[in-house]
């Protein structure tokens, strides 16, 4: 089975169900996000009992709207297609990743996804094949470098990559401009004592993004270099809680297979897939487990 085979063989009405899309889905989710959110800055806020553990949760709320972004990129968490490119540009400034340049990037994976030299995803360090590796990437050193010299080159003009169409470089050099801007009027803020920035924003946001690096691992760590999406992407089996924190983004082989699927379709579009997926763990601590282990073999 491959994603054309499988794509062919969903009726129409199946079909307009699953691409169904609802700003009120994608709004209380977002809602409930970030009301969960809110409680747990608060509790650092005010340094209620406990309020380290508070710290590491919203770190990880934060790193994990890289999910939401991505959605965004894809204009599938809301109907509205100017909400999708609003909560798509506020992520990116939480983030420090273009929405703009983002959605290209990401496209190109989608094109090419897990392809040797074609998957912009696989440029770049390669994924963790030993302790030391994985420490390194877990640490997000090289990320945050990453990241900044991306917003510097894009924002000067100085380099743009293959999958940024020439048409659409000039869009994404005014935003990576605009980030900029925000960024240094932020950092006036924090010399003139708001440390609040750091507190509540720049030291989770840091904190909470091993967890994230840890989580995308599984989406296509260990899966074969192959076009057929069954058979490169992988769906986890994990909880509630995880499918909400994440947009459902565990069921990721099935978002590969028909990405224009709304978040809050995929568990519907899983029951469709289930019996053709290739690769699946039963859970992130399954998944990680497996990982490590090949690093002895």
């Amino acid at each position: 089975m491959n994603q054309k085979i499988f794509l062919d063989r969903l009726s129409d009405k199946d079909r307009k169900s699953l691409v169904k899309r609802r700003d009120s889905a994608g709004l209380l989710h977002l809602f409930i996000y970030l009301a969960c959110l809110s409680c747990v800055t608060i509790c650092v806020l005010y340094r209620v009992p406990g309020w380290p553990v508070a710290l590491v949760l919203s770190g990880v709320m934060l790193a994990f709207l890289f999910t939401l972004q991505h959605e965004c990129t894809h204009n599938t968490p809301f109907s509205s297609r100017w909400l999708n490119t609003l909560i798509g540009h506020i992520t990116a400034i939480i983030l420090f990743q273009p929405f703009l340049w983002f959605r290209h990037f990401h496209m190109a994976h989608h094109r090419h996804t897990n392809i040797k030299g074609k998957d912009p995803e696989l440029a770049g360090l390669p994924k963790p094949e030993s302790w030391i590796e994985l420490l390194l990437h877990l640490s997000t050193i090289t990320y945050w470098w990453d990241k900044m010299v991306l917003l510097w080159l894009t924002a000067t003009g100085s380099h743009f990559a293959d999958y940024v169409p020439k048409h659409a470089r000039r869009a994404v050099q005014s935003e990576a401009i605009f980030m900029l801007t925000c960024y240094a009027g932020l950092a006036a803020l924090i010399w003139a004592g708001q440390y609040w920035i750091v507190t509540l924003w720049l030291l989770p946001l840091i904190m909470g993004f091993p967890f994230l690096r840890l989580y995308l691992l599984a989406e296509h760590g260990r899966c074969p270099q192959v076009v057929n999406m069954f058979e490169n992407s992988r769906t986890v089996y994990t909880n509630k809680l995880m499918c909400f924190l994440a947009w459902n983004m565990p069921y990721h082989t099935e978002h590969h297979i028909f990405p224009a699927v709304p978040f809050h379709k995929l568990p519907k579009l899983h029951k469709f897939t289930k019996s053709h997926l290739k690769n699946t763990s039963d859970g992130y601590r399954d998944f990680s487990k497996s990982f490590i282990q090949d690093f002895q073999k």
